[in-house]
């Protein structure tokens, strides 16, 4: 069954705890949490102080994906902040393989992140170091947007890898993620969606969830 992951970006920020405990209360599996800082994407988001209140009513795994330049600068700092799962986007880091062992050496799960235009190929040397890699399904920096097809065809090719090397690596799916495409993403390889839209702006989130969940 898959890992449901609800993308608190897209939730009514006025009524944070209130969404927060939503997720508590669901079927969600994680909290994902996307931070973002205008400069490696042209939006920003929410950071360390926001993450640390989630934190105090979170009752699940938080799971941090950083879409920002230079993210060793802050590893400890999203530790103390609460993040059980780390991202870190490949093309943001110099030095990717270094930038892994220090979320590890953290106590955090590591994951790596990559663009809808960035080859697989940057994970060869690194997917047998990480717990997740994270396929942007859209390009990174607004939710919303519609998902790009060439995905499928990325996740399958994904999962061979993994599966060839027997693995045991998350594929999470980030980005225009419904209720008409989840079980396809699962077929194709998924193991975790991120949901943003989709499940804040339904009347219903908690069924939603439910529905995501049973893809």
């Amino acid at each position: 069954m898959s890992i449901i992951a609800p993308s608190l970006l897209a939730c009514n920020f006025l009524q944070l705890e209130k969404e927060c405990l939503m997720v508590n209360n669901s079927e969600a599996d994680w909290f994902h949490l996307d931070v973002m800082d205008g400069r490696f994407v042209p939006n920003i988001s929410f950071g360390l102080p926001v993450i640390q209140q989630i934190n105090k009513v979170a009752t699940k795994p938080l799971d941090v994906h950083l879409m920002i330049v230079e993210p060793d600068h802050y590893i400890d700092d999203f530790k103390k902040a609460g993040a059980d799962i780390l991202t870190v986007h490949a093309e943001a880091c110099i030095h990717l393989h270094r930038t892994v062992q220090y979320i590890k050496q953290h106590g955090m799960k590591a994951g790596v992140a990559i663009n809808p235009h960035t080859s697989l190929d940057c994970l060869q040397y690194i997917i047998e170091d990480i717990d997740l890699v994270c396929l942007m399904s859209v390009n990174p920096g607004f939710g919303g947007q519609k998902f790009i097809p060439h995905t499928y065809t990325k996740i399958k090719q994904l999962r061979k890898l993994i599966d060839d090397r027997n693995l045991s690596v998350e594929i999470e799916i980030d980005g225009g993620v419904t209720e008409l495409n989840a079980a396809e993403l699962i077929k194709a390889g998924a193991s975790v969606l991120v949901a943003g839209n989709t499940v804040f702006s339904a009347a219903n989130p908690t069924e939603v969830i439910h529905r995501l969940k049973l893809a």
